[in-house]
Formats: structure tokens, sequence, C-alpha cells
């Protein structure tokens, strides 16, 4: 009970943060989410962290996640992420040797589909910001049909996830989650031998993600493409229209990026915020991947912004009074509120 309250209330917080991160956020197809039942979400991977609390905030279940080995290296953090039902999967470049410890989360991956449970994964191996869907790795399947070897009376319920950014790593953007269809796995585990379901399986999802997210060919044409739609300002997260444009060749011409006419506001929430903007500068020396810039900037502003806020407001009331204090803490957060909200969101210059 104690932990389901925790559970909840982070979930809370983050919505909350999200928010006040993001300019706009969409969500699609969650009427295909099963009140009950095992489900396992495949979702692409461009952002990092970011990706799981966007999935999993605005995901009426209790989920379960299975995310990159080498975030729970600090004691501490493995203990809050365990806390929120993390759980850490092992890469060939954690080492070969890691690898092993691998067949113990399986384990707990099928106890929980057994407990008709949710679990989210990465099918594609890692992130990355490329805008196409590549080959997915047999990782997840092998816990799809693990468990339906298992027990065999279970049926569990994959749903691709589309996560799309109209520009990961700026602030504000934009982000459009769409829920797929449900794949029935029992119905392809038990139709065919182990090697067919498995390619089948892959299949079905490859092919939701492709229409759930902007996906352009990984061939020669890529990067002329992707060029074109970034210079025709287009909007990513409307996510049919751009897949029409890449399929039909017929990107519009060029496009002026919007001018950000609140642009003054931005600087004076950053006087506003000289403190966790110190601290954001200190962090992100050490930030190696793009992809983690957007979960690093959220994770210190959205921490650091409330400890300071409150820590400010607390001095003001000190020496004027509480109204003077309480006023100067929501107007913190209603200049950042209305700034995510107003500011444009361009494509990548």
């Amino acid at each position: 009970m104690i932990k389901k309250i925790w559970y909840q209330s982070v979930k809370l917080f983050l919505k909350i943060g999200l928010h006040l991160y993001a300019q706009k956020i969409i969500i699609k197809g969650s009427k295909n989410i099963p009140k009950k039942g095992a489900v396992l979400f495949a979702v692409n991977h461009p952002n990092a962290l970011m990706d799981p609390l966007f999935v999993t905030t605005f995901n009426p279940r209790e989920n379960h996640f299975l995310v990159r080995a080498d975030v729970f290296k600090k004691p501490l953090i493995r203990k809050f992420l365990a806390s929120l039902n993390l759980m850490p999967i092992f890469r060939i470049r954690d080492g070969i040797k890691q690898l092993s410890n691998n067949d113990e989360v399986f384990e707990k991956c099928f106890k929980i589909l057994q407990k008709k449970q949710t679990l989210i994964i990465f099918p594609q191996g890692g992130h990355s910001r490329k805008r196409t869907i590549q080959p997915l790795s047999k990782g997840f399947t092998r816990i799809v049909f693990g468990a339906l070897e298992r027990f065999p009376e279970l049926e569990i319920s994959v749903i691709p996830v589309g996560i799309t950014y109209q520009n990961s790593s700026v602030y504000p953007s934009k982000v459009c989650v769409q829920f797929g269809e449900v794949i029935d796995a029992k119905a392809i585990y038990e139709s065919t031998i182990p090697a067919k379901a498995i390619l089948i399986l892959k299949e079905k999802v490859s092919s939701q993600l492709k229409k759930l997210t902007v996906h352009i060919p990984d061939d020669a044409n890529y990067e002329t493409t992707l060029t074109k739609l970034n210079a025709a300002n287009v909007d990513f997260t409307n996510v049919e229209l751009v897949n029409k444009m890449i399929s039909e060749n017929s990107i519009p011409e060029m496009k002026n990026k919007a001018v950000n006419f609140v642009k003054p506001l931005f600087y004076l929430i950053l006087i506003n915020s000289v403190f966790p903007y110190l601290i954001w500068k200190r962090f992100s020396k050490n930030i190696k991947e793009i992809e983690f810039v957007d979960t690093m900037k959220f994770s210190i502003n959205v921490l650091s912004c409330l400890f300071f806020y409150s820590f400010q407001a607390l001095i003001i009331g000190m020496l004027l009074n509480f109204k003077t204090g309480l006023f100067y803490f929501l107007m913190s957060i209603f200049m950042i509120f209305f700034y995510t909200k107003t500011a444009p969101t361009n494509t990548e210059d």
C-alpha cells in the first residue's frame, strides 16, 4: 500500500513537471490499453529516460520498466529507480560477463506478466534521435514467449508505442505519444514454430511503430529528407501527415522559423533561477550522449527550481510577509508555465 501511494505520488509530481516542461503533450490511442491483464508496451527510444516518463505518466496502468543498466551504478539512484519499478537490462557494451545477469531480470519479467501486470520495453536495443525505426532486437520476444512457455494459460497483449518529439533536447518542445493496437502474443505463439513466431511478432511491432512515430527510411536519402522536413519547419507531432509527406515525397517548401516573442520572459526566468541554472551548467558538462540532455535538464530543473523557489519564497516571507512570499512562489511557477505554453517549437536548425 505504501509503495503504491509512493508510486502514484511520484507519478502525479512527474505529470505536473512534464506539463511545465513540454509545450504540448499529445496522447493518442490510450483506449487501446486493457484495464486488466498482462501487457508489454514496445516503445521506440529517441530521448533516453524522458521516453518512459511520458509513456508511464500518461498511462492508466502501473508499469514496470527495463532500462539500460549503467543508469543504476550509484546505490542511491539504484534504490530510487527500483522503488518506481525500474529494472536494469544489460547490453554487450556493459561487458560480456554482465549479460548473464539478464537471466535473473527475465525471470522477474516472467513473474510480472504472470501477475497480469505491465512491462515497458524498448525493443530497438538502444536510444537514438534518428527519426527511423531500426530493426528490432529479439529480447522482448524472449520475454513474451518465455512467459507463455512457463505459464500456458497466460494471455499477453503486446502494444507498440510511438514517441515523437518536435525537437528533443530543446526546451520547450512538443511530444506525441501514440499507443498502437493490441497484438495477441499467445495467438502467434500457438500458431507456429518458435523461430517463426519471433519473426512475426517483431514484424507486427515494427510495422505499427513505423506508423505511430515519424519514420524516415534509413537509406541514402535519409539526411536529404530530414533536412527538407526541418527546413519546412513541419510539425513532427502530426505523425500521420508527416509520414504521408515522406511516402509521397510531397514535403513543403522552406518555411521561416517562428519568432520567439516571449524570449524576454525566458531571461527573466533565468535570472530568477540562477542557482538551478548554475547547477545545470555544472552537470551538463558530464553529459556524453545528446539523448540524455533532456533527461538531465528535466531532472535537475524540476527538483532544483522547486527547492530554490521555495527557499527564496521563505526568505521573502521572513523579510516581508507570508502573502508576499507565497505570491512570489506562485508567480515563479506561473512564469515558467506561461513561457512553456507560448514559446514557439521549431524544428532543428
